[in-house]
């Protein structure tokens, strides 16, 4: 290939958009910079104005490469990726976040010969209108420390610098009545007359406002400001301890890690650098600091690059490893589904119904209400298997477990219902039982494309659960092939959980080593709306979800005859039904038993046995003799 040939790399973050069209031998031929382009700040007629822009003053490229602020996940490469292809049509790409360019930028340029032997890992230590942490190791392992966003995290960037200066001055200012050197920087700065002016201009000023007053806080600092000064050497400490957590990530046991840094803030303070330096040297003897060798972007045209080379070798995808059960963190496993032998029952069409755009309201409801009756009988048929995962859900919660209900679209709200209605039914904790709904609270009210197809998605659920040994997952598909749900049954398995898949499919064909636990899949025919799991599929499922709850808390004490005696009393309805089962239990008097249930702020378990002490000793009636009464101790 010829050396003339042109990459182009581009970085898109929350400040500018810069590109450059470089040859493939390192040569740059032109650098072109434009606004901010953050993919969750931009929609795709943005970003395709964005890149046909800069099309127009480029040459035509043989390869792109792109970094982008606010790409998260696969989902968010395709975006980008379609709008590539629809502006630079047929030429090779490659899209991630602006993280991974920065990192690619710190690597040796493959056109030359490194200096040293390759470390163990990389970390990129970045710190400008945000921050972050993020690096690989030779294994290819990646870590990010950092990069929530200016609200939940960025500590150590410009606008955390900034920020905290703000408030130390205001909190010298209480306590000593001085308003700080940094504080009127600042108020000089924004043309602001006094202090509490302050209070109206952040409240609508934004991320990148803010951040533009960290300059003001380094002259302060460098005037003897102490709140300043104190602002930077948190920083110092923030930003090491950062770089420092995502080096032992990717090698915990010592070796030899290059720290490269990059942004704004580290490459123009070289006060804060050093002492950045410093702190991480002290931790790591021999570790070596520098900044990022080149502009960041040149990081993108090494993505392009990359995505030139991958067109001329095709490598097939390893299968995929069974997910052997065990302790600890999710191991990498590829997507694997089931395989379905034949059509799923609940996508035929049901002859019975291939006239129902024109049956009379009466013969519409009667067939859908018969359609409905037969779920009873053909779940009758399936006891055993109802049986064995109440078993297993009662085992899990004795012993100190959770159980999850994981789907999506009706299968994933009808998890959410019934793990939302244990907390007042039965005062469990909230985090006992817990619904995991595709594509989250969105999902709730509203689809959410894309989400039910997501493997990764649902295997990180359970990761950021801390789904482990003593924990069920059940996993309910009326397919039983939805990818979330089959990456969150992966996963569990791996970190040690059991694992169940309610579906209404009897077709799938297992793996060895893939298959759950427990799975229970009864054949419920076709829904009179050919596809419609919200139909017999979503009554059956609120049928099974209910009997293992209710029967999984009668088992654990929950229940005294057929009573809720461990209800939360949380409104006027509920109060009333707790002073009938104190009746109902111990002949008390209604008086009696609201006067014990004030007494023990309305826990009804604490009130029956309170009424049981007090009938002992003939303070109270004497209770009957009904059977599953706890007598006092």
């Amino acid at each position: 290939m010829a050396t003339s040939t042109i990459l182009l790399g581009i970085e898109c973050g929350g400040t500018r958009t810069v590109a450059l069209a470089a040859t493939t031998g390192g040569s740059l031929q032109l650098r072109k910079e434009a606004g901010p382009a953050n993919l969750r700040l931009l929609d795709d007629r943005k970003l395709e104005g964005l890149f046909r822009s800069l099309a127009s003053q480029l040459p035509s490229p043989a390869a792109i490469g792109v970094g982008m602020a606010g790409v998260r996940d696969r989902k968010d490469c395709a975006r980008v990726e379609g709008v590539l292809s629809r502006v630079w049509p047929g030429v090779p790409h490659r899209v991630d976040h602006d993280l991974e360019s920065a990192l690619a930028a710190a690597e040796p340029d493959p056109g030359r010969k490194p200096r040293s032997p390759a470390p163990d890992a990389r970390v990129i230590i970045l710190s400008g209108t945000g921050s972050c942490c993020y690096g690989r190791n030779r294994r290819g392992q990646t870590a990010k420390v950092g990069g929530w966003g200016h609200l939940l995290g960025d500590r150590g960037s410009a606008y955390d610098i900034a920020f905290r200066a703000l408030r130390e001055a205001a909190h010298e200012f209480d306590h000593f009545q001085t308003w700080s050197r940094f504080g009127q920087q600042v108020l000089r700065a924004l043309s602001l007359n006094e202090p509490n002016a302050l209070i109206a201009w952040l409240q609508s000023a934004g991320k990148t406002e803010v951040a533009a007053l960290a300059p003001e806080v380094f002259s302060a600092a460098s005037l003897g400001d102490r709140g300043a000064r104190r602002v930077l050497a948190e920083t110092a400490r923030i930003l090491a301890e950062d770089a420092l957590a995502c080096a032992r990530h990717l090698h915990p046991r010592g070796g030899t890690v290059e720290f490269a840094l990059a942004g704004s803030v580290l490459l123009r303070q070289k006060g804060l650098a050093a002492a950045v330096a410093r702190r991480i040297r002290s931790e790591r003897p021999g570790s070596t600091i520098r900044p990022l060798p080149r502009e960041s972007v040149w990081g993108a045209v090494a993505m392009a690059r990359e995505a030139l080379n991958v067109t001329a070798r095709v490598t097939p995808p390893p299968q995929p490893s069974p997910p052997g059960r065990k302790s600890g963190r999710t191991a990498s496993t590829r997507a694997w589904v089931p395989t379905s032998r034949e059509l799923s029952p609940t996508e035929r069409r049901n002859p019975r119904s291939a006239t129902l755009d024109r049956m009379s309201l009466r013969q519409a409801i009667t067939l859908a209400l018969e359609e409905e009756g037969r779920i009873p009988g053909i779940l009758k048929d399936h006891t055993a298997t109802v049986e064995r995962l109440i078993g297993l859900s009662v085992r899990s919660l004795k012993s100190g477990g959770r159980l999850f209900y994981v789907g999506a679209g009706t299968s994933g709200r009808l998890g959410v219902l019934d793990a939302s209605e244990c907390p007042p039914t039965f005062r469990s904790p909230p985090e006992l039982i817990q619904g995991v709904i595709a594509g989250g609270f969105s999902a709730l009210h509203s689809a959410v494309e894309g989400a039910e197809d997501d493997f990764d998605a649902g295997a990180q659920v359970m990761a950021h659960r801390g789904v482990g040994a003593q924990d069920l997952v059940i996993g309910i598909a009326a397919s039983g092939r939805t990818p979330f749900v089959w990456g969150a049954l992966t996963a569990a398995r791996q970190r040690g959980a059991r694992t169940a898949l309610l579906c209404f499919n009897p077709h799938l064909d297992f793996r060895g080593g893939w298959k759950p636990d427990v799975i229970l899949a009864p054949d419920l025919g076709p829904e009179i709306l050919t596809g419609s799991t919200r139909l017999k599929a979503g009554t059956a499922t609120k049928l099974i979800l209910n009997l293992i709850t209710t029967l999984a808390m009668v088992r654990l004490g929950k229940v005294v005859g057929n009573l809720m005696v461990d209800l939360n009393p949380s409104n006027v309805k509920l109060r009333d039904r707790a002073v009938r089962i104190l009746q109902d239990l111990t002949g008390t008097s209604a008086e009696a038993a609201q006067t014990a249930l004030v007494r023990t702020r309305w826990q009804v378990p604490e009130a029956l046995r309170l009424l049981l002490r007090l009938a002992q000793k003939g303070d109270v009636q004497s209770p009957p003799a009904v059977a599953g009464i706890p007598q006092p101790g």
